[in-house]
């Protein structure tokens, strides 16, 4: 029986106050949906395991306030990331405009090692509103902006638990992706103890 690996990945999820992180967050981990709004202050994470072919993925998913006086969390927040996701709402203008600075505020605190090939995902959320109608920024709008970067994009509602599964499944094996070329930083680490070892090797 081959040992499966248990791989912990960091994802940053960033973007405008208000766009639903949160709720993104909460509906893929709890499969829950609130319509209060309740800012996050500073920072919150949630994991979620999942299982990519032989491999056991932890997401650890942090949770960042939209608002500026919080931008300066610091580069030990960022640091460690394995993929940031990006969302904006596709009904205000404004926090698509602003995708830029968040894009550009990652790079810089985080720093990775090829700021060219660190994966990006962006999610457009909140298409539920209206049946659609008071949307102003459009699909072919945002996957000019994704082309441009090399970025996938996903249309979601956390409402309505749309594509929210799919764009989490795809941010897990870009993040993977990512991990199996940065492998050379972890080679000091131990690998985690199987099961059996952990119970002392008995199967009494």
């Amino acid at each position: 029986m081959s040992i499966r690996r248990r791989t912990l990945l960091k994802v940053i999820v960033l973007g405008d106050s208000g766009v639903g992180k949160t709720s993104l967050m909460n509906q893929y981990v709890h499969k829950k949906f609130s319509q209060q709004y309740k800012a996050t202050i500073g920072a919150d994470f949630v994991t979620k395991e999942l299982q990519i072919d032989d491999r056991l993925v932890t997401l650890q998913i942090w949770d960042t306030a939209g608002q500026e006086r919080f931008q300066s969390l610091g580069v030990a927040f960022y640091r460690g990331a394995d993929c940031c996701v990006l969302v904006y709402d596709v009904n205000v203008m404004r926090s698509f405009d602003n995708l830029d600075n968040w894009h550009e505020e990652f790079l810089k605190q985080a720093n990775p090692p090829d700021p060219k090939t660190f994966p990006f995902i962006l999610l457009g959320n909140k298409i539920d509103i209206d049946g659609g109608n008071s949307r102003v920024v459009s699909e072919k709008k945002a996957k000019e902006w994704c082309a441009s970067k090399g970025i996938p994009y996903f249309e979601t509602s956390a409402k309505e638990d749309i594509n929210v599964d799919a764009a989490f499944l795809s941010i897990a094996k870009t993040a993977l992706a990512n991990e199996h070329e940065q492998d050379i930083y972890f080679q000091g680490i131990p690998e985690a103890v199987s099961e059996t070892e952990q119970r002392g090797g008995c199967a009494c």
